[in-house]
């Protein structure tokens, strides 16, 4: 290791260690590189705005953050919570299958496990507090469990910063993370029934089913919206990035004129929150793409493919030791950091072992979200905290058993990757 890598990295780390972004933490060691390398610091500018210039897909990430928060914003979450309710709501453990459910098909819409926990969840958590039948750890765990599937059922925006890492197809990653997003709703909702049969919860008061049509009626605008984005990408009608822009237009329309739940003022307070977490994230790209220069000069890809092919390391080994490391990693790094950091030091490796970029990646962007729920720093744990004001113990108590289902579903993923690629290659997907 050279020395200007040694001191970047140490750089990095103590500043992290001590609170401050990580997105600071990055340019920051990433501009000691270079000053101690003797090389232009102008070239962090330069790395960033070519990086940003070639990736015409970065701007699906902004569109989507702005589709969610104004599904967040309008009345569509309450009407989607309403038939999810009147399909599930009657069983064993009725709300959080609802809880469940509810994320799977906003997953559909938002692309962020942030935007579902932050809005939808909110909402079903304090249904489910009131309901008296739940306690508020456990509302609150499941909440977080279901929140991660939000990323890997399309549109997600983690796959489109692995895309643009890995240089592969937006359109077969998103096709790719359906059948897991599906399994990990089941695995969910399997451990619910489990729980919820143990402890005895009580049943929920069923909706009739007259009531039934009603409630797909008010629900069938916002349930459309999942259908336009894949027919729009996998149809040929629109590229990725273009979808998103659908999305964050229809989402605009049906609040602000289907629904009428969208003022003016609540669009300018929306756009300006959209505004805030696109930067956030744009910040961390930015960073990600001056240290990946700096990876690229030391040369440490190729290096570490080397080192592995020469242990004679097979596939499904070299999987498993890279997502044990990922889940340690997402205990204390958030995803984006992760994706576009750590997962670009695999990638050569992968592809000297005949690992499926496709595969990989899915499985990649799984692990970073259940980091998303792995105390003691998962994300999605402090923003259930945030906005339901539970205690992180009480969740943190809660939050063990759907970790280890969804362990189980990413171990399932890693070992059958067939069931990643079934949809890809059913849609062309020549791996």
């Amino acid at each position: 290791m050279s020395l200007q890598l040694a001191l970047c990295l140490l750089t990095l780390f103590l500043l992290a260690a001590i609170g401050t972004p990580i997105a600071y933490a990055i340019l920051a060691g990433s501009l000691v590189y270079l000053a101690v390398a003797g090389q232009d610091l102008a070239l962090a500018g330069e790395q960033i705005l070519a990086g940003l210039y070639e990736s015409f897909v970065l701007l699906a990430v902004p569109l989507f953050i702005v589709a969610a928060n104004i599904m967040n914003a309008g009345t569509i979450s309450e009407r989607l919570l309403q038939f999810c309710v009147a399909t599930v709501g009657r069983f064993r453990g009725g709300l959080g299958h609802v809880n469940v459910v509810a994320s799977l098909i906003f997953s559909g819409m938002s692309g962020s496990a942030v935007a579902d926990a932050a809005g939808i969840g909110k909402i079903i958590i304090d249904m489910m507090v009131k309901s008296g039948h739940y306690t508020r750890g456990y509302a609150a765990a499941i909440t977080a469990a279901s929140a991660t599937i939000g990323p890997i059922i399309p549109p997600s925006i983690p796959m489109v910063l692995y895309a643009l890492v890995s240089n592969q197809s937006i359109g077969y990653l998103f096709l790719g993370g359906i059948v897991p997003g599906v399994l990990m709703g089941v695995v969910i909702m399997a451990m619910n029934t489990f729980i919820s049969t143990r402890r005895g919860f009580a049943h929920e008061d069923p909706v009739p089913l007259s009531e039934l049509p009603q409630n797909t009626v008010n629900a069938f605008p916002a349930l459309l919206m999942p259908a336009i984005l894949l027919y729009g990408i996998y149809g040929g009608v629109t590229t990725p990035t273009e979808a998103a822009a659908v999305a964050a237009a229809y989402a605009l329309l049906l609040a602000g004129l289907f629904y009428r739940a969208l003022s003016v003022g609540a669009l300018y307070r929306i756009l300006v929150e959209s505004a805030r977490s696109s930067a956030a994230v744009g910040l961390v790209i930015g960073g990600a793409l001056i240290l990946n220069y700096i990876v690229a000069s030391e040369n440490i890809p190729n290096l570490l493919a080397g080192t592995l092919v020469g242990l004679d390391v097979s596939p499904i080994v070299f999987l498993l030791g890279v997502n044990l490391m990922l889940l340690a990693l997402g205990c204390v790094l958030d995803a984006t950091t992760i994706i576009l950091v750590i997962i670009p030091l695999f990638l050569p490796t992968c592809r000297e072992l005949g690992i499926d970029l496709i595969h990989f990646g899915v499985v990649a962007v799984v692990n970073c979200m259940i980091g998303l729920i792995t105390p003691p720093y998962g994300i999605l744990l402090f923003v259930i905290n945030a906005v339901s004001r539970i205690p992180l113990k009480e969740i943190i108590s809660e939050i063990w058993a759907f970790l280890a289902v969804l362990v189980a579903a990413l171990l399932v993923l890693i070992l059958f990757p067939g069931l990643i690629l079934w949809l890809p290659r059913l849609f062309g997907y020549p791996g």
